[in-house]
């Protein structure tokens, strides 16, 4: 006898957005599991049904379930979610952040990346903040299933939450194999970047622009250091999420040549990202708060030398050693970034990196703890 499947509904209003962690938490989640574990008989709901397609190609098109047009925000938790929970009678929900009223015979998962607004309330507003705390303290008080994705989140959510440590599970991202598929060389990848993109020697960051991100202190350092001077540029990559006073006013006050070797491009493609992680100087991550923080896994397993932030959840991040630093410490900051500059990590010391990376950053990993989850709550 056939035994029956275990079906899953998972929001994932979060594609209808800008690029955002979320979207790699679920996407490569979510492919493990279809991929090994074809008992599990899972369904999206999303606004953008095209969207889910591309993303997940095998999936049936009857699994991809349409929100309204309507059905924005709180509508959409009110109104679409539940009834498409009591329509499809789903045996688990899984949520990120914000989970509708129960439904009697389907139990909730959510994942919390992170509560920064609790510790980092500077670059949140008021209204968030308050809002966000009931709505997460809600959520986590109706969830079967509390998973986070690192020790740092989870440590901050019971602290402020008062959610008892043994019921919040560790479910790491993964860094997504972004190397494979390079068949260049090093070289190779900086003449496909000087090609489409006019720059060679470069530091790059991959991240949302946004306060906490830092990517002030970064350039603050590379104008201070003369860097364009010794004709080595500056690429930021990712959207503006969030103004950030103090960036526009050091972009502003750019010379000629410094603006010169300044870039900024909003997106990338995988492809794009893949080249401009292999092909980098310097990979560098400032950011002052992480709920995880995949971009520098991400380099590291292309090989590019990092210099990391250790704040909050990237703290676990001890394998990038010396080549870390403590964001509120510019002189520290600058000292490293001087000295990578000058004198770079072995190739050695970049390959044990990446082998660690791979290790203890990965998907499959992380899907077998999530699916140990839903068997222990099935």
């Amino acid at each position: 006898m056939e035994t029956e499947r275990i079906k899953i509904f998972v929001d994932a209003h979060v594609f209808d957005k800008e690029f955002q962690g979320a979207q790699t938490f679920l996407r490569e989640l979510y492919t493990q599991l279809m991929a090994r574990h074809p008992e599990l008989d899972i369904y999206f709901g999303a606004r953008n049904t095209d969207n889910i397609k591309a993303i997940f190609p095998s999936l049936a098109v009857s699994n991809i379930l349409r929100y309204s047009k309507r059905s924005s925000g709180i509508f959409r938790y009110l109104f679409d979610i539940p009834a498409l929970i009591r329509k499809h009678k789903f045996q688990f929900a899984h949520f990120q952040y914000i989970v509708p009223r129960a439904i009697s015979g389907c139990r909730y998962i959510v994942t919390l990346h992170d509560v920064l607004f609790n510790d980092f309330r500077e670059d949140f507003g008021f209204i968030f903040r308050i809002s966000r705390n009931y709505l997460f303290g809600r959520s986590l008080r109706q969830a079967d299933i509390k998973t986070t994705v690192s020790a740092y989140s989870k440590q901050q959510i019971c602290w402020h939450y008062g959610v008892p440590p043994a019921e919040v599970h560790v479910i790491h991202n993964g860094a997504m194999d972004v190397s494979s598929g390079l068949e260049n060389t090093k070289n190779d990848a900086k003449e496909f970047v000087r090609r489409k993109f006019g720059f060679s020697d470069f530091i790059l960051c991959i991240s949302r622009l946004e306060p906490r991100k830092n990517h002030a202190l970064l350039l603050s350092k590379y104008l201070e250091l003369d860097l364009d001077k010794r004709n080595i540029s500056l690429v930021f990559v990712g959207k503006e999420s969030a103004h950030v006073p103090a960036l526009d006013k050091l972009i502003r006050r750019l010379d000629d040549n410094q603006r010169k070797h300044f870039h900024w491009l909003p997106q990338a493609s995988q492809s794009d990202l893949k080249a401009l992680y292999q092909a980098c100087r310097l990979f560098v991550y400032p950011s002052k708060a992480e709920g995880f923080g995949i971009p520098p896994l991400e380099a590291a397993t292309c090989y590019a030398p990092v210099l990391c932030s250790s704040a909050t959840a990237m703290r676990d991040f001890s394998f990038f050693a010396p080549y870390t630093f403590d964001p509120s410490n510019e002189t520290e900051f600058e000292q490293k970034l001087s000295q990578m500059l000058d004198t770079p990590p072995s190739d050695q010391f970049t390959g044990e990196v990446a082998k660690y990376v791979y290790k203890y950053y990965n998907w499959q990993n992380s899907s077998d703890l999530f699916y140990d989850l839903l068997q222990a709550n099935n």
